[in-house]
């Protein structure tokens, strides 16, 4: 792993953040780096403000969309509210369908099936909607490359109003209204929402044209937090005031629903987004990765505590299986790069077998990506026709990649760095020749070198509960805002490494400071144990976290890497 120290801040900038401050010149540099850097900017980021939310009738369509809602409940029709079965699809449906039900005579949700309808709108819920005589569509985190459905819909008189966030075609479909600030028509100054981010402001809209209390909509920014942490959108701006005020609720007065799941899956006084991504995220998605995403709206919405209690507890074991299934395909993949060293020559992977579950191949990616660190595929399959998910490393725009692929595809979409596609069987090896030359023409043997960006050096002595309170105001933290990684040089053990774990996969190290020792925790570093006993001194990279052991809390350092100290003194590369 390649270490990057981040560009230097400017130094007069940093000295007028230092006196604003009056922190050390470590996190005013680190400010600095992430643009807050003037008096306002350090306002709006320490102090989140629910009134510097953006104007939802900013965005292109929103005046439209609200008129059909409010048509809809003028003339009592049905409505349905579709979205995606992944936490930002269920989240979203689980925050319009509690916001406009109490309005609306029929009302009724739909999460499409993983295996039987795919990803985003469906033919099958397009044809639900009907035989239910329904009027309207509401389509959440999907919908913005659906064209010709939503024409079809037309055609038996089903309108759509569709809330999407992915980028759009060559042409948008012919809905009444179609929210994406990602249209190149759309002047909404913050461009990087969540699926549920849209929902969120549409309900927003449609509360502020009938002077509603903005409790009505704001109740539901736990399943908004929820989205952005798990959708692995931005933290900035808009993002950063949802995620912020999201946390509140979930930690204070989160719904009957999230309570629940809260309980189950992890013991913690206060959430923050890591939680958020690592243990109610993954129980959200296993609900359409193994069983119905439709059990995960039914869990977000209920009220009943034990009908909540009941559910979480469901999406809980699945989860449980999910992770079962997701290290037996894990270790397939080990085993296939074990057998056939000479895939490592290449400069992506695509690997596949009809027996891996559809639901977890996008984990199993993921994984792969962790393991090789190349852009990898995972395909899974049944009746000539296979399924996958792609991951990427950074540099390398998976989805661009899938477009000069096309020829071989039948269908597919996505982000920079995860993507999804189907295609014929009899298409997979000129899929997976075009991709490595895709993969050839576009990424250089630098990119495949693993980098690790830090922050700042650090002294280990300047650690403390007043430090680490400055870096907490920091949080929310997530993608271009990451919880800030230090550097430190030459640094002594003061006792022998502890292996920890199970399996005996991590480390547990102590550092010697100028008066006392402070501890720092290596998930899977035990490998590097012979090398750390070896070295006089250490280079270590880290994060500073509170650890909270038989209630006594204490500050640890959360090693991201460590080598031997150079002769220079400095981390190698």
């Amino acid at each position: 792993m390649q270490w990057i120290a981040k560009d230097k801040a400017d130094p007069n900038k940093v000295q007028t953040l230092v006196q604003e401050l009056n922190a050390p010149e470590v996190i005013a540099e680190i400010l600095c780096q992430r643009g807050i850097d003037s008096e306002e900017k350090l306002r709006a980021f320490f102090n989140p403000r629910i009134g510097d939310l953006h104007d939802p009738f900013l965005m292109k369509d929103m005046e439209a969309a609200v008129e059909r809602i409010e048509a809809a409940i003028s003339l009592q029709e049905g409505v349905l509210i579709f979205g995606d079965y992944d936490v930002d699809g269920t989240t979203a449906v689980s925050l319009v369908y509690s916001f406009f039900q109490p309005y609306l005579q029929q009302c009724e949700y739909y999460i499409p099936d993983r295996y039987n309808e795919g990803y985003g709108i469906s033919k099958e819920g397009i044809d639900y909607a009907a035989s239910k005589s329904m009027d309207l569509i509401i389509a959440l985190d999907c919908g913005i490359r659906s064209v010709e459905l939503v024409n079809y819909a037309s055609e038996l008189g089903i309108d759509f109003i569709i809330c999407d966030h992915h980028l759009p075609g060559v042409s948008l479909p012919a809905a009444i209204a179609v929210l994406d600030p990602k249209r190149e028509d759309c002047a909404y100054p913050y461009k990087e929402l969540s699926g549920c981010g849209i929902g969120f402001k549409l309900c927003e809209a449609y509360a502020q044209k009938n002077d509603l209390d903005p409790n009505t909509y704001l109740q539901y920014l736990d399943l908004l937090a929820l989205s952005i942490a798990s959708d692995i959108v931005p933290i900035t701006g808009e993002n950063r005031i949802l995620a912020y005020f999201g946390l509140k609720v979930i930690n204070e007065q989160a719904g009957t629903g999230m309570s629940a799941l809260k309980s189950i899956a992890i013991q913690k006084e206060t959430l923050g987004i890591g939680d958020l991504v690592f243990y109610l995220g993954p129980r959200i998605n296993a609900a359409g990765r193994l069983s119905k995403g439709t059990k995960a709206v039914a869990l977000l919405i209920e009220e009943d505590w034990n009908k909540a209690t009941e559910l979480a507890q469901e999406l809980h074991q699945l989860n449980a299986d999910r992770r079962q299934v997701d290290e037996s395909i894990t270790g397939d993949l080990k085993r296939i790069v074990q057998q056939q060293p000479e895939l490592l020559n290449n400069t992506t992977l695509v690997f596949y077998d009809p027996s891996w579950h559809k639901g977890v191949i996008g984990i199993a990616a993921s994984r792969a990506v962790e393991m090789f660190y190349k852009p990898t595929v995972v395909l899974t399959g049944s009746d000539g026709v296979l399924t996958g998910s792609a991951r990427s490393i950074s540099g390398f725009d998976v989805h661009e990649a899938l477009i000069d692929c096309s020829d071989h595809l039948l269908q597919f979409g996505g982000h920079t760095y995860a993507a999804g596609m189907s295609l014929r069987e009899d298409s997979f090896d000129a899929f997976k020749m075009a991709f490595e030359t895709v993969g050839q023409r576009k990424i250089s043997e630098e990119d495949l070198i693993p980098k690790l960006y830090y922050d700042a050096f650090l002294d280990l002595d300047l650690v403390n509960d007043k430090f680490h309170h400055i870096l907490q105001k920091m949080a929310p933290f997530g993608p271009s805002n990451r919880q800030p990684v230090f550097m430190a040089k030459a640094i002594e053990l003061a006792a022998d490494p502890q292996l920890m774990g199970k399996t005996k996969d991590h480390i547990r190290l102590n550092f010697q400071r100028e008066f006392d020792r402070i501890t720092a925790v290596g998930f899977n570093m035990a490998v590097k144990l012979p090398s750390i006993k070896e070295a006089d001194t250490l280079d270590v990279c880290f994060q500073i976290n509170e650890n909270i052991f038989n209630g006594r809390r204490s500050l640890q350092l959360m090693l991201k890497d460590l080598k031997p100290t150079s002769d220079s003194g400095i981390a190698s590369s």
